[in-house]
């Protein structure tokens, strides 16, 4: 007969080995969204896309939004494309992400008759379905998302879904990089929001989806 120790023994070692597989699983996710978020991508396309982030007190982009805008203009610079799109509706503090990102890209020299407005996302979801409709009613189909690193992949993954052909470009290769910290705490957001995504889609739910 099995003695109760040996019993408590042989669940502490099922329990000891599913916690180490989830530290392993959590530990390579991270990883591969890491990489995935430094391979730029960047090609000809008929529009460069800026996913919204958050605006600060007085109109101010956040170091986010900063960042993708101003990655936005050099790839604009570049000429892989001839038009700009500016993702993102009204946060706490006015005005939209779209408007404070195109204000940004517009300062930068890019011209006001390039640039597009999206104002109704609250999402990155909303951001691809939105950006969509405004792509295909200018016969657009390929897009440049510029969008931080640990952003790159859900980004992509919901603009494909939405018809689009994406290109991540990361704004840390032409701008200021993200401190450490930040980076992996956003990593790790990002892995919980494509959780959240996929059971969503798994249970049939409404749009809903993680802020970038």
């Amino acid at each position: 007969m099995v003695s109760e120790s040996n019993r408590r023994r042989k669940r502490s070692f099922r329990l000891l080995l599913l916690s180490s597989f989830v530290l392993v699983a959590w530990l390579l996710s991270l990883l591969a969204l890491d990489r995935y978020g430094m391979l730029d991508q960047a090609q000809p396309a008929d529009a460069i896309v800026v996913l919204g982030s958050r605006v600060y007190p007085g109109g101010r982009p956040g170091p986010a939004l900063a960042r993708r805008a101003d990655h936005a203009a050099t790839l604009y610079e570049d000429g892989l494309a001839p038009a700009v799109i500016c993702t993102g509706g009204l946060g706490p503090f006015p005005p939209t992400e779209a408007e404070a990102a195109c204000a940004r890209v517009e300062a930068s020299g890019i011209p006001a008759g390039a640039i597009f407005l999206e104002t109704r996302a609250h999402s990155t979801e909303e951001n691809a379905l939105y950006t969509a409709e405004i792509m295909r009613a200018q016969g657009w189909e390929t897009a440049i998302i510029s969008t931080d690193g640990y952003h790159a992949f859900r980004a992509v993954l919901l603009f494909r879904r939405a018809g689009i052909m994406a290109y991540a470009s990361p704004s840390q290769f032409s701008t200021y990089p993200m401190h450490p910290v930040e980076r992996f705490s956003r990593l790790n957001r990002e892995l919980a929001a494509l959780g959240a995504y996929w059971l969503k889609t798994l249970l049939g739910l409404p749009i809903t989806d993680f802020q970038p």
